[in-house]
């Protein structure tokens, strides 16, 4: 880590206006994924890995990867680095045992019938890794450059998130849509004249990558997830996301950064990954134990 990126504070102090909303808060932490050189003893988004040398390549065994694909390739793709996050940096992660390195990693290819990148999360120690593979296997393609990430460092900020509106109660969720509800002391004319959007967009849940926090439901109403070995309700581990901010979310675009040209698109998503050209895609896991398997939405 070599920057720092730090987020505004929201617009209004959302727990004033709707006291019901505090027991709600969840923390997250944004990456802030900006462009640089991190070494295997970094965290990253999509930088090289602390991955022994004596420890097989994970690699995707789909018999075709296709025909979505602007490529079509038969046999084995080797898997993408995506993200490496050491607990040092980001507390939040709930690690097993004495590991303290997740690593994710993608097939770079959309896969049916989701059309999604598979995933593969591997948690490690890294005081066992003496010896760290110098040149892992690279794919012998990729559906499009949005499914290799450019390296990054990343400035991990801890923030607080609060619900998606479609994750509300229905009572809640008609009060935040009610003008006369925003008329109190701390709520602002922004609120005032569009409060449903200003809650969604610049009081609830923050764009980009993160760990932890709310769920980003856009593309489909809520939809929860439950662990296929113990049957426990599934936690959000990691956002990848398209971009850290869009036309509607300029609020959250940290100090550093808010004298860029904003609405240009690799601004906005310095690790230029593209999941389904435009979305984002949450990993769950399940809090029971981290051996069970994680699963994915695109939202």
């Amino acid at each position: 880590m070599n920057h720092i990126r730090t987020t505004p504070p929201r617009p209004v102090d959302v727990t004033a206006v709707f006291p019901q909303l505090a027991p709600l808060a969840r923390p997250a932490i944004r990456l802030h994924p900006r462009p640089g050189a991190p070494s295997p003893h970094d965290s990253s988004v999509g930088g090289p890995l602390l991955w022994p040398t004596d420890e097989p390549w994970p690699h995707c065994h789909d018999e075709s990867h296709g025909p979505v694909a602007d490529e079509w390739h038969e046999g084995p793709i080797a898997m993408v680095p995506v993200a490496q996050l050491y607990v040092r940096d980001v507390p939040l992660l709930r690690a097993p045992g004495q590991a303290d390195v997740l690593q994710v990693l993608w097939c770079p290819f959309e896969h049916e019938p989701d059309y999604k990148p598979p995933t593969a999360l591997f948690w490690r120690t890294a005081a066992e890794v003496t010896d760290v593979l110098a040149a892992p296997p690279e794919p012998a393609a990729v559906e499009y450059d949005g499914y290799e990430p450019e390296p990054c460092t990343v400035a991990p900020e801890r923030i607080t998130e609060y619900p998606n509106p479609l994750d509300l109660d229905r009572e809640l969720r008609q009060q935040l849509e009610g003008v006369r509800s925003w008329q109190a002391p701390g709520a602002d004319d922004v609120c005032a004249l569009a409060p449903n959007d200003s809650y969604g967009n610049d009081l609830s849940m923050a764009p980009g990558w993160k760990v932890g926090g709310w769920p980003p439901w856009g593309l489909t109403d809520p939809i929860a997830r439950f662990c296929t070995v113990c049957g426990a309700g599934m936690s959000p581990l990691l956002t990848i996301a398209s971009h850290e901010w869009d036309g509607s979310g300029h609020s959250w675009v940290p100090y550093e950064d808010q004298s860029l040209p904003l609405d240009k698109p690799d601004v906005a998503n310095p690790p230029r990954v593209h999941i389904s050209r435009t979305n984002n895609l949450q990993l769950y896991v399940c809090p029971e134990s981290p051996d069970h398997p994680h699963t994915s939405l695109i939202q």
